[in-house]
Parts: C-alpha cells; structure tokens; sequence
C-alpha cells in the first residue's frame, strides 16, 4: 500500500501498530468531512446546532454549505489533492469551516498555533511544502514578516479585516474568495490511512514538529474518546478554550461533536469570565479545559453564583498535573468533578483518561480508553511492578507519525508500541498517575516547551555568550521557563537588558515559550564534552527555594 506522500512519511516497517475496538469499521475509501458533517444533514439533523460563536448558530445545514463553499473557492485557486493548506486563526467558524473544507476536497489541513513567531510559521510553511495560507486578520503582521521566505505558497487568504486595505497588500479577502464558490461539492474519498491533517508541536529540541493524522483519525478519536469517556449525545455542546492546532482542540471543536451530531461552543481567547460567560450562554453540556484555566476560573471571587453552570454534566482537563487541590476545590464550587486525561499531540487525542475509570481518583489520571492499551515499563522494556516508576507506552487505533523525521520515529515506536516517554507509575488497581515529563520538558499552561529552542534564540543574541533554561514551580501556570544567562565580556546585567532579551526573543519564539525569571550567572554547568546540565540547575534552584 503506497500514498502520494509517502517521500514524507516515516516508511512502513516504522509506523506503529493500529489496534481498534470491533466496532471500529471504516470503509477503505473515505473522508472524514462527509462522515462528520455531510451525514449528519443526510441522517435528519440538518437544523441542530454545529457550532455555537457568541450570538451565531450555525445548523449543520448552514455549516455544509460554508464547508462547501470554502472547498470550491479553494479549487478554483488551484488547490489540489494532498496539497498542504496552513490555517493560522483563533477558534472562530470560518477557521474550523476551512479545516472541513480542505479535508472535503483531499487536500492537508495543517492548523498552527496562532502563538508561533514568523520563523516557527516559515519553518512550518518549508517543512510541510503549504501551497496556501489562510490567517485570521489579527495573527497577519507574522506572516508579512516572513512572506518573502514563503516560497511555496502562492495564496495568501485573510479572515476578517478590511477587504480593500488586505488587498492593496496583495492578500485575498477570505469573505471575497468564498463568495465565488458554490454550496454543493462531492468529497474526495481518499484511503483510510492517507494523510488528512498535520499538527505541528514543540519538542524537546528545536523547532515544531510536525505530527501526521490520517483519514480515520477523526472517527477513531470520536468511537473512542467521545463515545466512551464524554459519552456524547445529539443534545450535547461541547466547549473549551484549546486552538485548533492543538490536538486538545482539534478534537473538541473540529471532530469529536459532528461524529454524534452535538454541537462545539467556540471560545477565540481564553479569560475566565470569557470562558464563565460562554458556558452559560451556550448551554455547553461538557468542558474540556487545562488545568492552569480551571485554576484562573477558581479565582474569580463568587463564580458559583455569578454565573450558571447548571447545564454542565461532565468537566474533563488534561495536558498537565491537575492536582488534588483544584480538583475538590472545583467540586466543592461547582458541584463536579474534574476528569483528567492524558493525551499528545502525536497520538491525536487522550488515550488515558479518569472518565474511562470507575471513579475519579484526585491525583490521578485514570485508566486507558476504550480502545487504547497501555503499558507501563522500564528502561529496559520489562513491565514495572505497581508503584514503580517507567515509562509509558500505549497502542490503539492511533499511532505516532512523524512528517520528515524517520530518526525521530525510530526513537519512539517499540514493536508496534508508541512510547509517550512520561514518568508514570501504575498503582495496584490499575490507576495510571504522573510523576514528571521527560527530564528536561517544561510545562506551562498547558504548553509543550523545549528548552533547547529558547537556549539556541537566546544565544543569538549579542550580549549572551550561553544561556540555560529549566522549567521553575508555578502555582497558576504550572511551571514557567527560567533562563540562566552568561554574558559576554564587557557586558553587564543592567535592570534594561531583561527587558531587551524579552523583546529579541519575541521575534525568534513563541510568546508562551518566553521566559518569565532571569538569572544571570559566571558560568553554566557542564559536563567535559560540553553538554549542559540542567540537572545541576534545577538542583541549585529547589536548594534556593528551600533557603528562602
């Protein structure tokens, strides 16, 4: 079995096993849009909500119009089958139409985070080859810092703005584009495992990786997730903060509702009275929300009888430590428990979950869902005994592929197994609970850090002859980045030069990745071969908190 993108995939002796519930019957050809939106009009819901955005609902007869109409506008620029069409926005309608349409037609969705600085959206645009752009007017001035470099894109499509002003920039008014499309279009069926979207993610190391999701991947997360953790009902709204270029989004606002025919309750910019505001005026009935959101939420001063949450039936977070505190404080609140979960970007979705248990255990993330396996085993691959700390691995009816990196994909599949690479430990029961990610990740709100990538930007700059970066508690947010810097000769730590690394660093990373603390320091430890030992930071750095 072979696909026309396979120069870019991993070759199959590499990809991990796919395993699937009996159930899980998908025909060989398919799209996935049709499977979510164009039967859910056939099968007599076309008036039920789709999407909930402020004032707007959207039936999905009105969605299956707009998804068609975005997907004949994009053929008529010259959109191909399989080619690669990047979608940078917040979660507004038009964003998550345009992931629809791109798949209805064959082509590759590809949603980035609407954080990335210019390089990580150029790097993302050549890694992937993107032949069009779609971006929401506000996230526009990163691009036109890059748009030079942006070889392969012959399209550039605006969401909003001002249609004059966006074209006098050589730019295509999104508004303008799709009125010429009409509202029928026939989905192009592709194989089961062809590619369908392209999530980019920051490792350990270096710029965003790209993570691959075949036709099927939708449907599985839904059949498997959605049907046996949310539990999902035709009467259901599902909201929460995510973007959709993460798989935590992607999942709850551009698949998981459309597979039962519920709806998504879009929120473009996370605040907790945004976040408050939209569950009570959407009805939503399940909330999908970091752990460092609940924690915001839980700060606003008489929430519980501010607004109602009386709709709500299920509260589920994951992506980092919940912890006990927050979990029986938000239960003693507002009356529910918070499921945690556990999921990556690589695997599209959350393959260990508390809604997947009996009963929620404060501290734990639960057991695997339905459909997914897990194993907890040490360095060596031997099983760990109960309360032993290893490493995790997990197979199911999704799996771990790597666009353009087959050195990256050795390292994480082990006969058939996807290894995830947390320290885990399972306790007698089965109850899976995290102890740490890989030594060197940093945590924050949520957010997948690699220190390396603030490390390489920060050395750039003139006045820095090293730098280290290690992740530091946080009450809200979890961790946030620490930045050890050496100076160079001559160079002194001036209370402006914080400042003006903060500003060279917005130019090179994402603003999440930025650090929040400085220490500027004689020298770095390092091992005789030059390697940094962030280890030895980290230690310097619990030894100062517990002086203090």
């Amino acid at each position: 079995m072979s696909g026309p993108l396979d120069a870019f995939l991993p070759p199959r002796e590499l990809w991990p096993a796919r395993s699937y519930l009996p159930e899980q019957k998908y025909p060989d050809r398919l799209n996935s849009t049709e499977e979510l939106i164009d039967k859910q009009v056939a099968a007599g819901r076309s008036q039920r909500p789709a999407i909930l955005f402020q004032d707007q609902r959207i039936t999905y007869t009105d969605l299956l119009a707009r998804v068609n109409r975005i997907g004949n506008a994009l053929r008529t620029l010259g959109v191909r089958e399989y080619d690669r069409v990047i979608i940078r926005a917040p979660n507004v309608p038009d964003a998550v139409a345009t992931n629809l349409a791109v798949i209805k037609i064959g082509a590759v969705s590809v949603p980035i985070s609407p954080l990335f600085s210019g390089r990580e959206i150029l790097h993302v645009a050549q890694h992937c080859q993107a032949t069009s752009l779609v971006v929401f007017a506000g996230m526009l001035p990163d691009v036109e810092k890059v748009r030079g470099d942006l070889s392969t894109v012959k399209h550039i499509i605006v969401i909003g703005g001002a249609p004059a002003e966006i074209k006098a920039k050589g730019f295509l008014p999104f508004a303008e584009v799709v009125a010429t499309g009409s509202d029928r279009l026939d989905p192009v069926r592709h194989q089961r495992y062809d590619v369908s979207v392209l999530l980019y993610t920051s490792g350990t190391t270096g710029l965003p990786k790209g993570t691959v999701h075949l036709m099927e991947d939708p449907l599985c997360i839904a059949d498997t997730f959605g049907k046996y953790c949310w539990r999902v009902r035709e009467d259901d709204v599902i909201s929460g903060p995510a973007p959709m270029a993460f798989a935590a989004g992607y999942g709850a606002v551009a698949a998981i509702p459309y597979r039962f025919g519920a709806a998504a309750s879009l929120i473009p910019r996370f605040t907790p009275e945004d976040m408050f505001e939209t569950i009570q005026k959407h009805r939503a009935t399940i909330l999908t929300i970091l752990p460092t959101s609940y924690r915001k939420m839980l700060q606003i001063p008489d929430a519980e009888r501010k607004y109602d949450l009386s709709s709500v039936r299920m509260c589920t977070g994951g992506g980092e430590a919940l912890g006990a505190k927050t979990f029986e404080e938000w239960q003693v609140r507002f009356g529910q428990p918070i499921y945690e979960g556990f999921g990556t970007s690589e695997m599209f979705y959350v393959f260990v979950s508390a809604a997947a248990a009996a009963r929620p255990r404060p501290g734990s993330t639960g057991t695997a869902v339905p459909g997914y396996e897990v194993r907890v085993v040490d360095e060596e691959g031997k099983p760990s005994r109960p309360g032993e700390i290893g490493r995790l691995l997990v197979r199911g009816p999704t799996g771990t592929l790597y666009w353009k990196d087959n050195e990256r994909q050795r390292a994480v599949v082990r006969d058939g197994w996807n290894l995830v690479g947390d320290f885990i430990y399972a306790d007698k029961d089965g109850y899976l609970w995290f102890v740490s990610r890989e030594d060197d990740l940093i945590k924050s709100s949520g957010y997948r850090i690699g220190p390396e990538e603030i490390e390489e930007a920060l050395k750039e700059h003139p006045a820095v002859a090293d730098a280290g970066v290690i992740g530091v508690p946080d009450p809200t947010r979890g961790q946030n980045a620490k930045a050890f810097v050496v100076l160079r000769d001559g160079t002194s730590a001036a209370p402006e030069l914080r400042d003006q690394l903060i500003t060279f660093l917005r130019e090179r990373i994402a603003t999440y990745k930025l650090p929040r603390e400085f220490a500027f320091v004689s020298e770095l430890p390092r091992t005789v071969t030059g390697k940094l030992l962030r280890r030895v930071l980290r230690d310097h750095e619990k030894a100062g908190a517990a002086g203090s």
